[in-house]
């Protein structure tokens, strides 16, 4: 292994030193500046050909108004420079044989007030990058009213699953990002959190299939971060968002965002309230089989599951600018989850003849209280015009659950009479610390290469505690079963280097990541259970690279190729081997004897103006998934690690203005999964091939008015144990811009209610199992969005970096 690896550093570097030795071109820089002198951070500057327009490339001025064109080839060139609040700059003809540094660019405002700001052109929905797919939420109209969630729903490649997971591409898991810091969380809570984030406060959304080395090599299916909106216009500004839900139940969602800037300090924040009342009528069936394949039983279960959770998100950050190149940040993020979970559960038990044997009734109580804290300090400074640049992170987060539980459970036999009468209660605490560190540094050299480098660690502990008891006629003891005290350390170090290049039409970025991983877990003992202990410690390389060529010069066509290797640690919970109870016949319950799965992933794409056309495929080894087990007519719900996952697909992406007044995007992918493991049952090999399409179809129409019809469609899933049944819905949106500042909208979501949950689960012993689950997807959205603020000249910010950890396996 160190041999490989050696040599695998040395090809490395040799690639490197090839890079860095490769021909130089010519640098054109300047300054941008208002009318009163001072420099206009975040202008746009765009770089084109005389002779025929076509855009060269775009940069972004920086805090001190500097902006910097590296590796240009001889010949003569045209700036633009755009701005909100600012009227458009156009240069004369600029002759470069040589490095050049242009006079100084004076742009004149627009106009002071918000109001009197004029948008000259709206972002593209999509757009595709060498090595991340870029979603412009603010294109996206569907999104008054709406969350996080129900925008990477409606993203391209995105799909989440009838239990809240997370897949892009139809390949694996992905871990999620904000601004560049992981959210640490999975599951329920991720579920939880995305929901109480509004929508109108998202930026962008990237996907990154294959994301640089850069970030954390976690995540088999890529990574999505999504970016929160930062006002680059200085003075005090901001937005409002209020939304009323009302399907079967009514719930809200509500934010306001907020920015002040002057010389020396940018201060930020959002603040969320939500409420969320919603339900979920879910039917699991089990027919067990004698080994001749007839019927022994039968077992036919309903749950109606009423869910009501309020979230309170706040998050508060500054920004102070020791110089034009130095900037110091701070920033606290703070997460209120409170709900409750009121299940009645009515199971019956048929005999080999389908007549009823008895009935048990489960009144079904879970109170749960989620809080998350974190704080982040950061350093940024630019140490010249060309971009050499360091930034450093230090972040601590804390997490706090707390659940109580209670399961009443009453047997009746076909007559009513009742048979048996027992309660088991559950006081389950977490406490999750995560506290991590990392720097990165960007060195541009003179031949156009951009080099970046960092270094990483982070640490965390959880502590889970189930203290169970059971109450059979009025006589409470332990349940030691289900007892358990279960703590889990781990540190993870790691290190990258990551180089990219321009040419006229050919790109590269190659990328190499080290982690280092050491863990260990301690379930501690009780009366009935021994103390256990288990420690790993493992290292991973993980290379990238993405290559682009542009097929004309006017950039229209292009073809890009991308590899990256991915790791998918288990998320803390899955490790800990809590039985935790859904009802007296549905346990889940976790695995610490999981390995983390490794996956190579591959992605060609073809672009022909706004069509992309992208194959994928990825192979999974020891791919971690839910798996079900029924021992005893109980049913075992566990991760394992399923051997090898094979995805192969097709995706197109695309976009078309039929009209000015008519907009359409769509996309669509077919992908086939093949799984093989060893299982339960024996030797597990699945295979199928889905098919999944997203129309979406915007209309302007006079007067400020836009309405849009979007749905989507996907066919059967097979996927190692499960197959998805199909499922679609379509959506219908009406919104209308009452003035500048004031936007209305109405929405009807699921109008034919088809967004239904069901399937079929397989491999297991002598046992047919099939769910279908409904929820409260049909549903009418009304929303008021209003924007205030005054904007005033001289423009800064800062983006920091933040603390790139293991934050999305934090799991409920």
């Amino acid at each position: 292994m160190k041999l490989k690896i050696a040599a695998f550093l040395a090809a490395w570097l040799s690639i490197a030193s090839t890079l860095v030795n490769a021909q130089s071109g010519f640098t054109l820089s300047g300054k941008v500046k208002g009318a009163d002198t001072r420099p206009l951070d975040g202008a746009t500057i765009y770089l084109r050909t005389a002779v025929d327009s076509v855009l060269v490339k775009t940069v972004a001025a920086d805090a001190a108004g500097r902006y910097s064109f590296v590796a240009l080839k001889a010949g003569s060139y045209k700036l633009s420079v755009s701005i909100i609040g600012y009227e458009t700059y156009k240069s004369q003809l600029v002759q470069l044989s040589k490095d050049l540094i242009l006079p100084d660019i004076i742009l004149q405002q627009a106009g002071k007030e918000l109001k009197e700001v004029a948008v000259v052109a709206q972002k593209q929905l999509v757009e595709h990058k060498i090595d991340r797919t870029v979603v412009n939420v603010g294109a996206m109209l569907g999104n008054a009213g709406n969350t996080a969630m129900d925008v990477l729903e409606k993203s391209p490649g995105v799909m989440v699953d009838q239990n809240g997971a997370i897949s892009l591409n139809g390949s694996g898991t992905v871990k999620i990002f904000i601004d560049d810091k992981p959210t640490y969380l999975s599951g329920i809570d991720l579920q939880n959190y995305l929901r109480s984030l509004s929508a109108s406060s998202i930026d962008q959304v990237e996907l990154m299939t294959n994301p640089p080395a850069k970030y954390d090599a976690a995540g088999s299916g890529g990574v999505i971060n999504i970016r929160i909106k930062r006002n680059k216009v200085q003075g005090f500004n901001g937005s409002a968002n209020l939304s009323y839900t009302q399907g079967r139940y009514g719930r809200t969602t509500n934010g306001l965002n907020f920015n002040y800037r002057n010389n020396k300090v940018n201060v930020f924040g959002n603040l969320s309230y939500n409420t969320n009342n919603n339900f979920n009528d879910l039917n699991i069936n089990r027919y067990f089989l004698n080994d001749d394949g007839s019927t022994a039983s039968n077992f036919l279960q309903n749950s109606f599951i009423r869910r009501k959770t309020t979230s309170i998100r706040l998050s508060l950050g500054a920004d102070y600018y020791l110089s034009d190149k130095t900037t110091l940040g701070i920033g606290f993020k703070g997460l209120l989850n409170p709900g409750t979970t009121n299940t009645l559960n009515t199971s019956r038990l048929l005999d080999a003849s389908n007549v009823l044997d008895s009935t048990i009734v489960a009144n079904n109580h879970e109170h749960r209280n989620f809080k998350n804290g974190s704080v982040n300090l950061n350093y940024r400074h630019q140490y010249d015009k060309k971009g050499r640049e360091l930034t450093i992170d230090v972040d601590q987060l804390n997490y706090d659950e707390s659940t109580m539980q209670s399961f009443l459970n009453n047997g009746y036999l076909p007559n009513g009479n009742m048979i048996s009468n027992d309660l088991l209660t559950g006081n389950l605490p977490t406490h999750i610390h995560i506290y991590s560190a990392k720097t990165d540094y960007v060195q541009p050299l003179n031949n156009g290469i951009k080099l970046e480098t960092g270094l990483k660690t982070s640490y965390t502990k959880t502590d889970n505690v189930a203290d169970y008891y059971y109450t059979v006629n009025n006589v409470t003891a332990p349940d030691y079963g289900k007892t358990n005290h279960f703590i889990y350390k781990e540190q993870i170090n790691a290190g990258y280097i990551n180089a990219s290049k321009d040419w006229k039409r050919f790109s590269a970025q190659l990328g190499l990541r080290f982690e280092n991983t050491n863990s260990d877990g301690h379930q501690l003992g009780n009366v009935q259970k021994p103390d256990s202990v288990f420690k790993r410690n493992y290292n991973g390389l993980f290379p990238t690279v993405y290559l682009q060529y542009k097929l004309d010069t006017s950039g229209h066509q292009s073809i890009s190729l991308n590899y990256g290797r991915r790791i998918e640690r288990p998320d803390y919970s899955d490790l800990n081997p809590f039985l935790s109870p859904l009802d007296k016949f549905t346990y889940y319950t976790g695995n610490p004897f999981l390995k983390p799965s490794y996956t190579n992933n591959f992605e060609l794409s073809y672009n022909w103006k706004n069509v992309t056309t992208t194959l994928n495929y990825s192979n999974t080894k020891d791919d971690v998934n839910e798996t079900i087990e029924i021992v005893n007519g109980i049913y075992y719900s566990r991760p394992g690690n399923l051997g090898n996952i094979t995805v192969k697909g097709i995706a197109v992406d695309a976009g078309f203005d039929p009209a000015k007044w008519f907009n359409i995007h769509f996309y669509g992918r077919v992908v086939n999964i093949h799984s093989v493991s060893t299982f339960y049952t024996g030797t597990l090999n699945t295979q199928g091939t889905y098919f999944f399409v997203r129309p979406v179809l915007q209309f302007k129409l006079p007067k400020d008015w836009t309405t849009q019809l979007d749905g989507g469609y996907q066919s059967n899933i097979t996927n190692a144990q499960f197959v998805s049944h199909s499922r679609g819905k379509v959506n219908a949106l009406v919104s209308k811009k009452i003035s500048p500042a004031i936007t209305t909208s109405l929405a009807v979501n699921d109008i034919f209610y088809t967004f239904v949950n069901s399937g079929d689960i397989n491999n297991l012993a002598n046992t047919r199992a099939n769910f279908h689950n409904v929820g409260d997807s049909r549903n009418v959205v009304l929303s008021f969005s209003y924007r205030f603020g005054k904007a005033i000249s001289g423009l800064r910010k800062h983006d920091s970096n933040g603390a790139e950890s293991e934050q999305n396996r934090v799991k409920n």
